[in-house]
């Protein structure tokens, strides 16, 4: 192994491609919990208000599995070929120390929706506990800082149980993967049963929440429904190869993505949308929160299978899309200091300070502040695939990305890309007005998609242009033909 500067580098974040155990039914499971979620189910029934029949929703969905598919092979293929995680990755792209830009980006969407999600699925324990010792009704009456003292119990609990998972390391990360995507399911299949039951076993797919479609078309609502359930896993797909970088080869990758989107995916917007409807025949709308639902259910035991699987569902969700990926993005600003449990230490510690439960609460933070953040992920995925696969050709000096040398095939300047970065501002820029410019309302809902392409061509425009001196664009080489196998 050559020299790395520790400046750059500490054992959690080096090279592991082909050495760890990540395979397709771990993959496959890591999906199962990145799909089967309260936030899944709310974002799917989210889209009925698009003007969408049940059959549409399904539909989008269906779009939306397909481009993720895609941008998670490329991504997903990526980091198992070279082996490091995502904020290592972005190295090749953004420069040695220009890396921390993306790394912080993601870090703080995810330190937000870490403590969010955590808030949430404390809110699920919470009724378990009402309902099987109604005395605990009494903790709710006092509390501080905007949670009863009940909310606190539950919080601080699945808060230290997460942190406990991340603190054994990755191969609990996996365990923890593989068990909670099953868990939902028993739990969403169970719900769909019960609430088929209550409907008289009929729902109605044709059935729309609004008789106009968004943009007055269907299509065009399809592909904003599309577009938005994209926009929902933009920070997934970005550091997938945190995860991916484990698989033993990239067969494992494409297989665990192609069962755990095509087929789990799409059945479990199925799922929801089943649910939903019967609903609609059972309360007379679309529940967009199956915890309400689950309240209904008159049987602690039924109640009590039901709550532990969506609680330890969205534990497993919470720690694969919003822990690991701050624990690397935070450990690789001071490698030297920050190890890959103390990044996680200090995304737990945030995640409290932030208190979710008044983010979750404001609108204009998460619509604002988060959702500003989250469509800046569309620019920075389209600069690091098109860096990654075209300009580069798949090619990387892996221990390039760890020196501070000048000599270094990623220092840039002073290690910093400013290609890289001035493609960013532009796209950011331009996903941004996509999202926010009253004048381009009707790209709100395609804002992330706009950032992919604006990323990619600014990115490939800065490619054409650019000169053969010191900073500028690498010597083209070789294609490695083996790059194509991601698609």
């Amino acid at each position: 192994m050559a020299t790395y500067d520790p400046s750059l580098y500490n054992d959690d974040i080096a090279p592991r491609s082909g050495t760890g155990h990540w395979r397709t039914w771990d993959l496959f499971s890591w999906w199962m919990s990145a799909w089967h979620s309260l936030g899944t189910y709310t974002l799917a029934i989210g889209l009925l208000v698009l003007g969408l029949t049940g059959w549409g929703v399904v539909g989008a969905v269906a779009v939306a599995t397909v481009v993720i598919l895609v941008m998670s092979n490329l991504m997903g293929v990526a980091g198992q070929r070279v082996g490091v995680p995502f904020p290592v990755f972005a190295r090749v792209s953004f420069g040695v120390y220009g890396a921390n830009l993306p790394a912080i980006l993601r870090a703080v969407v995810a330190v937000a929706w870490y403590g969010i999600q955590t808030y949430l699925a404390s809110t699920a324990v919470m009724i378990l506990i009402e309902k099987v010792w109604p005395a605990a009704s009494s903790l709710t009456e006092h509390g501080f800082l905007g949670l009863s003292t009940l909310g606190w119990i539950c919080f601080l609990t699945l808060w230290a149980a997460q942190l406990a998972v991340l603190w054994r390391g990755m191969e609990a990360v996996r365990h923890i993967s593989d068990l909670a995507g099953s868990a939902i399911w028993v739990a969403m299949l169970a719900l769909m049963v019960w609430m088929l039951y209550r409907a008289g076993w009929t729902v109605d797919l044709s059935y729309r929440e609004v008789l106009e479609p968004a943009g007055g078309s269907t299509f065009v609502a399809l592909l904003a429904a599309a577009s938005l359930v994209c926009a929902n896993f933009c920070g997934p797909m970005l550091n997938f190869g945190d995860f991916t970088r484990l698989a033993p080869d990239t067969t494992s990758v494409r297989r665990g993505n192609l069962l755990g989107l095509l087929g789990n995916g799409l059945a479990f917007g199925l799922v929801s949308i089943v649910i939903a409807l019967a609903a609609v025949e059972v309360h007379g709308e679309a529940v967009s929160d199956p915890v309400h639902l689950m309240a209904d259910i008159d049987s602690v035991a039924m109640l009590l299978v039901a709550i532990i699987a969506v609680g330890l569902a969205t534990v497993g969700i919470n720690i694969i899309l919003n822990f690991v990926s701050p624990a690397y993005d935070f450990a690789n600003i001071a490698p030297r200091y920050i190890s890959f449990r103390t990044g996680g230490l200090v995304t737990a510690v945030l995640s409290l300070l932030v208190m979710p439960w008044k983010l979750y609460a404001s609108t204009t933070m998460v619509h604002y502040f988060l959702g500003g953040i989250g469509a800046m992920m569309g620019p920075l995925l389209g600069i690091m695939l098109v860096d990654y696969y075209v300009v580069r050709r798949g090619h990387v000096v892996v221990d390039d990305l760890y020196t501070a040398d000048p000599a270094g095939a990623y220092h840039y300047t002073k290690g910093v890309s400013l290609t890289a970065v001035g493609c960013f501002v532009l796209a950011s820029g331009v996903a941004l007005a996509a999202a926010y410019a009253p004048a381009l309302d009707a790209l709100a809902d395609f804002s992330w998609p706009v950032g992919v392409a604006a990323g990619a061509l600014a990115r490939y425009a800065a490619f054409l242009v650019a000169g053969r001196g010191p900073g500028a664009e690498p010597a083209p080489v070789e294609r490695d033909e083996k790059v194509l196998e991601a698609l």
